[in-house]
């Protein structure tokens, strides 16, 4: 849902489109609902971590995929740590 809200902010165009501005509070608004939920279950270092490190390769996917944002090997090598990084605290929140 927060992919959603950031590539809504982003179709928004400062907020002067109307419904993409909309749906941004709207898919926030679910994904902080989501999170809070989450951190019942979950510690909030890992929960955190996993949300961010996520929401950051998927939006910059979409980013250069999408709205065709330029993509370097720095770029594409960043982004596949970072999955790595989401990976890890993953499989780590498993092993206790």
């Amino acid at each position: 849902m927060e992919v959603c809200g950031t590539t809504c902010m982003k179709l928004s165009d400062g907020f002067s489109n109307l419904v993409p501005s909309v749906l941004t509070f709207v898919f926030w608004g679910i994904a902080f609902t989501i999170f809070i939920f989450a951190l019942k279950t979950f510690d909030l270092s890992f929960a955190y971590a996993v949300w961010v490190g996520s929401g950051i390769v998927i939006v910059s996917l979409i980013g250069i995929l999408y709205f065709k944002e330029p993509a370097n090997a720095l770029k594409i090598f960043s982004i596949v740590l970072i999955a790595i990084g989401v990976t890890g605290l993953s499989l780590s929140d498993l092993i206790r």
